[in-house]
C-alpha cells in the first residue's frame, strides 16, 4: 500500500462558484503510478466544499437556490459580530456539506456515475484562490 499527496490550486469567483476539479483528480491519479485505491479530496478552509454533482448549468443554479433557501444571504449572522466579513452564510454552508468527500479508482481511472464530477463549492464572498488536498491510497 502507497500514499501519495498532491495539492492542487486554481482561483474562484466571488459568492459561490462551483469548480469541476475531476480532470485535476485524475491526473493525479496518473501522476501517482497507483492502479487502485481511494482518493481523498479535501478543501484547505472553512468557506467551501467538496461533493460530487452532475455538473451542468442548470443544476448549478438549482444548487445555489436550495443553499439560498438553507442559508440566506439576507439575514444576520452571529459570526459577522466577530470578524465583520459578512460571510456567516458561507461558513454556515460550508459547514452542511463538509470538506471532503472520498472515491475509489480502479485501473487508474475514478469510479464515477457517468455525470458524476467531482466539485469544489465555494461559498465565501470575496473570490480566492483554493487549496485542496488530494491523498491517494492504493497499490
Amino acid at each position: 500500500m502507497s500514499v501519495f499527496f498532491k495539492e492542487i490550486q486554481f482561483d474562484t469567483s466571488q459568492d459561490f462558484d462551483v469548480v469541476d476539479i475531476t480532470g485535476y483528480v485524475n491526473n493525479a491519479i496518473e501522476e501517482s503510478e497507483l492502479s487502485n485505491g481511494i482518493v481523498n479530496i479535501f478543501v484547505i478552509g472553512s468557506t467551501a466544499s467538496v461533493s460530487t454533482v452532475e455538473f451542468e448549468p442548470n443544476l448549478v443554479i438549482d444548487l445555489k437556490s436550495a443553499m439560498e433557501r438553507i442559508a440566506p444571504s439576507d439575514i444576520e449572522y452571529k459570526h459577522h459580530l466577530t470578524w465583520g466579513d459578512a460571510n456567516g452564510k458561507s461558513h454556515v454552508r460550508a459547514t452542511i456539506l463538509g470538506p471532503g468527500t472520498t472515491v475509489p479508482f480502479k485501473a487508474g481511472r475514478l469510479i464515477t456515475g457517468t455525470w458524476q464530477q467531482i466539485v469544489v463549492l465555494d461559498f465565501d464572498v470575496p473570490a480566492r484562490k483554493r487549496r485542496i488536498q488530494l491523498t491517494i491510497i492504493g497499490e
